[in-house]
């Protein structure tokens, strides 16, 4: 009787400790995940930006063209001419009174902004009396006339065009108007920039190298390109007076310039060799006497 009572204790213990050894087993695999979900980490790369390595080549040169209203074609006279009652309201509405002195402009040409005409206006009443302001005429009609400020009698205003908040707003709409494929060219962009700020660019030769008392620009252009797709224009303008001058552009992935500034560039000196101040000394060995 005892043996039949034990019997059942026994099996029951048996199943339940299989049962508790299925379980951890079950449990065990269930925590290993398998190996088709198992993530490996990928080396990040660059975004693509807004820009073009190759276009510079192609469209951009060291320095933009400023062409006298003489030498326009005929089609870009046309379109100026359509627009003056524009570009007189727009100017009045930021204190530029074109019936008042007297009044010239140049044509900007921007190669990587070909769907716009830019004009840079001055007033000219002598040393410390200069008024100056960009347009830009849309040429599809896709857009709007925009001034931008440079200088009213001889001061800048708000803040210096090259890093004004309006300066950049005006460059951002204009982009905005033309087509992606046409404005992709990152040195003619930085050039347009800094021609509408009232700049006339032009960046020195990759052979140029400094000279006893003729320093030179440490640096040429450049694009740097950033792992969140924004590039930054750089480039030393070696036209700019009295010395040349560092601009710097920032964009982001989607080409929206977002800072710019404008700073003295650094230089490379040349510095000459010391010359030895004269012919070395020499002095002859004493002969030595044999006793």
């Amino acid at each position: 009787m005892r043996r039949s009572g034990l019997l059942p204790i026994v099996l029951a213990s048996a199943f339940v400790a299989a049962l508790c050894s299925s379980l951890d087993a079950q449990t065990t695999v269930e925590q290993a995940p398998p190996a088709s979900l198992r993530v490996k980490q990928v080396p990040q790369e660059p975004l693509p930006g807004p820009f073009s390595m190759e276009a510079v080549h192609e469209k951009s040169g060291s320095s933009l063209d400023f062409r006298p209203p003489a030498q326009m074609t005929k089609s870009d006279s046309r379109l100026v001419a359509d627009a003056e009652s524009s570009i007189a309201e727009h100017a009045a509405s930021s204190g530029f009174d074109l019936q008042q002195g007297q009044w010239s402009y140049q044509q900007v040409l921007c190669p990587a902004l070909p769907n716009h005409i830019f004009l840079q206006y001055t007033r000219n009443n002598g040393a410390g009396d200069i008024t100056v302001f960009s347009a830009s005429i849309p040429r599809a009609g896709e857009g709007r006339v925009r001034i931008i400020p440079i200088l009213r009698r001889g001061y800048s205003l708000f803040s210096p065009a090259p890093i004004n908040a309006l300066t950049i707003s005006a460059f951002n709409h204009i982009r905005a108007e033309e087509q992606a494929d046409n404005s992709s060219d990152w040195l003619g962009n930085g050039l347009c920039y800094a021609a509408l700020a009232g700049a006339h660019p032009q960046i020195a030769s990759s052979d140029l190298a400094p000279a006893i008392h003729k320093p030179a620009p440490a640096l040429s252009a450049v694009m740097e390109i950033s792992v969140h797709g924004g590039e930054v224009i750089r480039f030393d303008d070696v036209a700019a007076i009295p010395r040349p001058m560092e601009w710097t552009m920032t964009f982001t992935s989607k080409g929206k310039l977002i800072k710019a500034t404008h700073s003295p560039a650094s230089l490379l000196t040349a510095k000459p060799v010391p010359q030895l101040t004269g012919p070395l000394k020499t002095h002859p060995v004493p002969e030595t006497t044999q006793n």
